[in-house]
């Protein structure tokens, strides 16, 4: 794959069973051997309580993808990755966009996640859209017993987070298109 630098337009949509292949490559890329099978990205597009996104180009061409559990007023980030040709290109911040968006819209007040200690770029990335750790897992990586940082945002209705977010969406919009 090209290296894809200034990617100024992007389009966020809900994963579907078609771009499941495309996804488990960048799931592949993204965290080695072990990865999700691309059976379990099936059998999220039946779960209800699950959101899958991905992240396409002008050309149609898959970049990123998340996924949240919605369970009652918590969205549980469970897996998020981009095209490693595409990082440093606002394609995850899109998706986070994208995953707020849907949370404001479904009531959800809460977000939470998991995240590599050594992950400072996505922490980075996290904290910005005022998500805090709370806890650490120990050994919660298997492929080398690494610790996930445990982070939440405070209730996502609340004026200070709501300001934060529409300062950082505003900021967003002046360096990608998000449709």
């Amino acid at each position: 794959m090209p290296v894809m630098n200034n990617l100024s337009e992007i389009a966020i949509t809900r994963m579907t069973k078609d771009d499941v292949e495309d996804v488990v490559k960048i799931e592949e890329e993204a965290y080695g051997k072990h990865h999700w099978a691309k059976s379990s990205f099936y059998d999220e597009m039946s779960n209800n309580l699950a959101k899958y996104y991905v992240a396409k180009t002008k050309e149609d061409e898959i970049v990123g993808y998340a996924g949240t559990w919605h369970i009652i007023d918590e969205g549980h980030i469970t897996t998020i990755a981009v095209r490693s040709d595409c990082l440093r290109n606002h394609i995850g911040e899109a998706i986070i966009h994208q995953i707020i968006e849907d949370c404001y819209k479904e009531g959800i007040k809460y977000l939470t996640l998991e995240v590599r200690v050594s992950n400072v770029p996505a922490i980075k990335l996290y904290e910005k859209y005022g998500f805090q750790s709370l806890g650490t897992r120990k050994g919660y990586y298997q492929d080398n017993n690494e610790d996930a940082l445990i982070m939440w945002t405070e209730n996502i209705f609340y004026d200070k987070f709501k300001a934060l977010y529409k300062s950082n969406c505003e900021k967003l919009e002046k360096i990608i298109k998000i449709s």
